[in-house]
């Protein structure tokens, strides 16, 4: 249906479909905002909500999907499928043909966010989107290197607002995709004094100094929970 079709019976008009990331000879990471936030706000939220993921999250997530148009999406902590839910509406909406493997605890793994029997239920049965169990980076990287080792891939790391992980995980990313574009959550830059949340930041820079000119990294901000890119410098920029 067309918008003026839409319009003259009263309805929403469609969102579009046309990539917002349509700059694409600038280095810089760019999208249109207005055509994200339309998206966001008129297709995700009355599908997953706005928690764990606030608006300005969600929108860097499409943004970057959009941006960067992952041959394939490797997340882990999958809980109901929030996160990888969003990544599956994000490339079928703007026809980008990802697939999105999402890996959580076994079953016989304790954890106070086990899922159990609600494990990925926002996503299960939707065409393009494939649900593991085992460890996160080692089941990703798995998949990634059985799959013959696919450029363009995206990777979601939950930070979990622990140093460890983080630093584990996207050393791993860092040292075994050379391409790899990175998102990680739980990344707000709390006060060292209020003694909570600093882990992952923390360890973002940490991973940078290890690997210096190699990644651009864009913040969300504002506040918590927080979400930080890492992408290719520009002279690896698509």
């Amino acid at each position: 249906m067309s918008r003026l079709s839409s319009l003259l019976q009263g309805l929403p008009p469609p969102v579009s479909r046309a990539d917002p990331a349509r700059n694409r000879s600038s280095t810089e990471f760019e999208v249109d905002t207005w055509a994200v936030s339309e998206f966001v706000v008129r297709k995700l939220v009355p599908i997953v909500g706005t928690h764990p993921f606030p608006l300005h999250e969600l929108m860097l997530m499409v943004a970057t999907v959009c941006r960067f148009q992952p041959s394939g999406i490797f997340e882990w902590g999958t809980h109901i499928g929030k996160s990888a839910r969003i990544f599956y509406e994000s490339t079928a909406h703007y026809r980008i043909p990802a697939e999105v493997h999402s890996t959580d605890l076994p079953d016989d793994v304790g954890h106070p966010e086990h899922p159990h029997l609600e494990r990925g239920r926002f996503v299960r049965e939707l065409p393009r989107v494939h649900l593991h169990q085992g460890d996160g980076l080692e089941t990703s990287l798995l998949i990634w290197s059985e799959a013959g080792r696919p450029t363009g891939s995206l990777f979601f790391v939950d930070g979990d607002h622990a140093y460890e992980s983080v630093r584990r995980e996207v050393d791993g990313i860092a040292l075994a995709v050379p391409d790899a574009t990175i998102l990680v959550h739980d990344t707000f830059s709390q006060s060292r004094d209020a003694n909570y949340n600093v882990g992952p930041y923390r360890a973002i820079g940490d991973v940078l100094g290890r690997f210096p000119g190699r990644f651009r990294r864009h913040d969300s901000g504002l506040g918590l929970p927080g979400m930080t890119l890492l992408y290719q410098a520009p002279t690896n920029i698509i």
